[in-house]
């Protein structure tokens, strides 16, 4: 489906200390977005114009819509690492992109990274995007999809310690997670998705011989998922099962931690992944990559996956207008 001309987005720049400001900036300036959206850029102006002048970006100012957000108002704020000002304006921006969607005023929000480190210096309690834009909509089911090349994955777990992930791994959560991959399949318009459940453990647990978790909780998800219409299979070795999703044997696969699912994806599309969180009242996008501090206000960032986190926004967004 082509993209409506009249999807509105709000864009954030992220943090402004990390490479969100330059990747912006370069992914509105590509033809393929100015002709499938009409952003509205959230965030400090200053730290555009800064962006713009020191990395040679020639930018037109006069042709977009800067909604200036945030409390930085000059050149003098930390640059290339975290910082409590970093975190509290990346917040900043966030909150403004929600408001501007619950109110209908943009049809979808992307978002350039933040800090998780950067937040936690600002004072705020959130892990990340996910769980801010989750508490700010009051949305208690909620989700990340990571889409890039031929893979798409659901997150059954999100931001947490590995050693916490058996006991959180339950029927309930999993059968929730199959639930939003299937929402999340509509959403992108597979109407006959194919999805697959990853297992936890190895071999997914060969019988109970290298963890209980498949049989006493996954399995059960599974049946009662398919008994309430919605196509799923698993769990399966995770080992074996991304191959056939980069196969196509499968549209979606539900992971049951952070790494099982990312690890996979950037090995194959590291520069143009993009995450979804579904479940919120709007379409959210972002790039699915952090703030590069390493290279950050140098003119160098790769602005690939910000770019297709937009064009994503755009077309999922353009449909509520259709």
């Amino acid at each position: 489906m082509r993209p409506s001309l009249k999807t509105k987005l709000a864009v954030t720049i992220g943090d402004p200390a990390g490479i969100g400001p330059e990747i912006v900036l370069k992914s509105l300036m590509s033809e393929e977005v100015r002709m499938t959206c009409r952003p509205i850029i959230v965030g400090s102006r200053s730290v555009l114009e800064e962006a713009a002048d020191k990395m040679d970006i020639a930018f037109d100012f006069d042709s977009f819509e800067v909604l200036n957000t945030g409390e930085i108002k000059d050149r003098n704020f930390t640059k290339s690492k975290p910082s409590p000002e970093g975190g509290k304006n990346c917040a900043a921006y966030i909150e403004k992109a929600a408001e501007l969607a619950m109110l209908g005023i943009v049809d979808a929000i992307v978002t350039a990274p933040i800090s998780k480190e950067a937040l936690k210096l600002a004072g705020y309690g959130w892990p990340g995007h996910t769980e801010m834009l989750a508490e700010l909509t009051g949305t208690n089911d909620y989700a990340m999809v990571l889409c890039g090349g031929p893979l798409r994955v659901i997150l059954t777990t999100i931001h947490t310690a590995l050693k916490n992930v058996p006991a959180m791994v339950t029927k309930e959560r999993v059968l929730k997670t199959i639930v939003l991959a299937a929402k999340a399949c509509s959403i992108m318009g597979i109407t006959e998705p194919r999805i697959a459940v990853a297992g936890l453990n190895p071999h997914a647990g060969e019988a109970g011989m290298f963890g209980e978790e498949e049989a006493a909780e996954i399995s059960p998800a599974v049946r009662e998922a398919r008994g309430m219409g919605i196509p799923v299979t698993g769990p399966y070795p995770p080992d074996a099962l991304f191959h056939k999703a980069y196969k196509g044997e499968f549209d979606i696969v539900v992971c049951m931690y952070h790494d099982q699912g990312l690890i996979p994806l950037k090995m194959v599309a590291f520069e143009t992944g993009i995450n979804m969180t579904v479940g919120l009242p709007f379409v959210r996008t972002s790039p699915d990559h952090g703030t590069a501090y390493d290279i950050a206000w140098k003119g160098i960032a790769d602005p690939s996956s910000m770019t297709e986190a937009i064009k994503l926004a755009a077309r999922l967004g353009g449909r509520s207008r259709q």
